[in-house]
């Protein structure tokens, strides 16, 4: 989200944009309007389902009022690490926080369908290089559900996973704000970062 505050990316002062520092390839950016604004990127690639999908996220600090956002996907087929897109954003230098995962439905018309995703071995690498497992996290819900205009979601732990499920008009409820915890898998991630691009 860029610093400035309006659903028009139109309306940003250039020095208060974010900033695409690099791209991977068959990657399309550019910006987002209508709940919020900032920079876009995304890949079009071929999910398959029951397949774990690998995401990589980088933030540090760029100067006293810069932060550098960096994204990559494991791509399955290829077994690399692809570039998805790298965004300098003025106004803001830290590093990660508040780390957030959802399940979304872009198509209303497919409310019917009901979903489900899985997140386990989630990670975080501290500025000295130390990995620590993520086992607790909290549930919250987007405005539609807040004022009740959907009410089939429901998420929690699962063994070594926590899961979001929502749509398909089940009964099912989990109360936003309650703490999940799942158990450790004790395997962090082998990453060869000196080879990312």
């Amino acid at each position: 989200m860029e610093p400035f505050t309006t659903d028009n990316p139109k309306e940003i002062p250039d020095e208060q944009k974010i900033k695409l520092l690099k791209k991977g390839n068959d990657v399309n950016t550019g910006e987002f309007g209508g709940e919020g604004s900032g920079g876009q990127s995304f890949l079009r690639y071929n999910w398959k389902a029951g397949t774990t999908q690998k995401f990589l996220l980088h933030g540090i600090p760029d100067g006293a009022d810069h932060t550098i956002y960096t994204a990559y996907f494991f791509d399955n087929e290829q077994k690399t690490w692809r570039l998805i897109a790298s965004f300098r954003r003025p106004k803001k230098s830290t590093y990660l926080t508040r780390l957030h995962s959802f399940l979304e439905n872009f198509n209303p018309e497919q409310g019917n369908i009901d979903r489900k995703v899985l997140f386990s071995n989630q990670w975080v690498k501290d500025t000295k290089g130390e990995w620590h497992e993520l086992t607790k996290a909290k549930f919250s819900a987007d405005n539609t559900a807040r004022i009740g205009y959907r009410k089939d979601f429901e998420g929690g732990a699962d063994k070594k996973n926590f899961y979001l499920h929502a749509f398909g008009f089940f009964k099912q409820q989990t109360p936003m704000g309650k703490s999940l915890e799942r158990e450790s898998i004790n395997t962090p991630p082998a990453i060869d970062f000196a080879s990312l691009k």
